[in-house]
C-alpha cells in the first residue's frame, strides 16, 4: 500500500526570496489505523470518530440528547453544530452545578421531612448523577473541540 505524504522544500522566487513548496512523496510503509486518529478517553460511544464521513450527524444527535427537548425545534442548532455544542456544554455545566448544590443542601433541606435512610439514599442518587454529569461534560467537551477542528494525538 502506498500513501502520499507531503514534505516542504524551499524554492527561490523571482525577487530572490524563498518560499515553501509542498512536494508529494510516496510512502511504502502503511500508516496504522491507530496512528491516523486517536479517540481520547471519554469520547461518547454514540458519536462516530471524526475521521468518518457522517460523524457530524452523529455528533448533532448526541448533543441534542444532552440539551432540553425544546432545542430540537430550532433548525439553526442542527445546521450549526458548533453552536449546538456550546449550548450543550453550558446546559450540562448548569445541571452539574445544580446537582452539586443539591448534594450540599440535601441534609439541611430534607432532614426534617424524611428518615435518615431515605436521606442517605437521596444523597447517593445525587452523587451518582454528579458522576454521570462529569463524564457527560467531558464527552461534550471532546465533541465540541473536534467540531472546532482539534485533532487528538496519542501521547506516549
Amino acid at each position: 500500500m502506498t500513501t502520499t505524504v507531503f514534505r516542504h522544500e524551499w524554492s527561490r522566487t523571482d525577487d530572490g526570496g524563498a518560499r515553501p513548496r509542498r512536494v508529494a512523496q510516496g510512502r511504502t510503509k502503511p500508516i496504522a489505523d491507530s496512528a491516523r486518529m486517536f479517540i481520547p478517553p471519554g469520547w461518547p460511544e454514540q458519536v462516530l470518530p471524526p475521521t468518518e464521513s457522517d460523524w457530524e450527524a452523529s455528533a448533532v444527535g448526541f448533543l441534542l440528547d444532552c440539551c432540553p427537548p425544546e432545542y430540537r425545534g430550532y433548525p439553526l442548532l442542527r445546521r450549526q453544530p458548533v453552536v449546538l455544542a456550546r449550548f450543550a456544554a453550558q446546559f450540562v455545566e448548569s445541571q452539574l452545578r445544580a446537582t452539586r448544590d443539591g448534594i450540599a443542601q440535601a441534609r439541611s433541606s430534607l432532614g426534617d421531612y424524611v428518615d435518615v435512610p431515605v436521606l442517605d439514599d437521596s444523597v447517593d442518587v445525587l452523587q451518582r448523577e454528579e458522576a454521570r454529569l462529569v463524564r457527560l461534560r467531558r464527552a461534550v467537551m471532546l465533541v465540541e473541540e473536534s467540531l472546532r477542528g482539534k485533532i487528538f494525538i496519542a501521547r506516549l
